[in-house]
């Protein structure tokens, strides 16, 4: 397997959610091994969020880790957006190595969901996730480049109140496995990378305050996971990796390594179960 301390020097890499959580420490992670990164979300220094962090803030980050970091703001529910991102990376880096489609918006309910809160969630998690794939494949084509789609337990269980979140990563990790065999003939490389164990980013603090958050791991750790993914060579692809399994497997985030994974066999049905009161 390729080392982790492989450098990124004169690569390109794209990630969207990167004001804040796992989006932030990737880019930061890849600023450390020289790559350019385009920092890719709505919060800015001039337009803040309720959570802390910004795409400029980031992008100074990258370049204090010895990086070439670019704040490119973008509403990822607008598709001119999307290909005008695209647009501004290439024209200020020239070329695009990896895209990591990290972004994702959770808003609670299920069947009763709001149906603008729904379409939003399936627009910024899932049809954003597609047309950046559409809009950087003939530039990932010239690198034999990567994409890492980053999903989540949710998307193979049940969890209460996240049924809209859980189905826009089901959707999420179709897409991996799909444009993956597409997009094998132009030597492009598609993963998926499952976060199945707690990660103490901002958004999922928020929405777990009463949770015993020192047992959650840093996003430090998951993006450890991600740059191992991007330095596979390019046979390494339609993979839907779990975060604890590929610890556990590759000897890498061994913060994780002992712990139990949420996409164990019966946990959908453990969810069903737990959501008719019979656990």
């Amino acid at each position: 397997m390729v080392s982790q301390e492989q450098s990124f020097a004169g690569q390109v890499v794209i990630v969207t959610g990167a004001s804040r959580g796992v989006g932030r420490g990737l880019a930061v992670r890849l600023g450390e091994l020289g790559a350019g990164v385009a920092c890719v979300a709505r919060a800015t220094d001039s337009a803040r969020f309720k959570l802390p962090g910004t795409v400029d803030e980031t992008a100074r980050a990258v370049e204090e880790a010895g990086g070439d970091g670019l704040a490119v703001p973008c509403d990822l529910s607008r598709p001119d957006q999307i290909e005008a991102m695209v647009e501004t990376v290439v024209s200020h880096f020239g070329r695009i190595d990896a895209l990591v489609n990290n972004a994702a918006v959770t808003f609670v309910g299920d069947v009763d969901i709001d149906l603008k809160r729904y379409e939003l969630t399936m627009a910024i998690n899932t049809t954003a996730p597609l047309l950046a794939t559409r809009l950087c494949r003939p530039y990932l084509a010239e690198r034999n480049g990567r994409i890492v789609n980053v999903s989540s337990a949710a998307g193979l269980a049940y969890f209460p109140s996240l049924m809209a979140y859980g189905m826009s990563k089901t959707a999420l990790e179709h897409l991996t496995v799909s444009s993956a065999a597409i997009l094998a003939q132009d030597g492009i490389a598609v993963n998926c990378f499952r976060i199945d164990t707690a990660v103490a980013s901002e958004g999922f603090v928020m929405n777990a305050p009463d949770a015993d958050h020192s047992t959650w791991a840093d996003t430090s750790v998951s993006a450890e996971g991600i740059v191992w993914m991007l330095q596979q060579p390019t046979s390494y692809t339609g993979r839907l990796e779990s975060m604890v399994g590929m610890a556990q497997r590759e000897g890498i985030m061994a913060e994780v390594a002992d712990k139990t994974s949420s996409n164990a066999p019966s946990a959908s049905q453990w969810s069903i179960d737990r959501a008719r009161g019979i656990v």
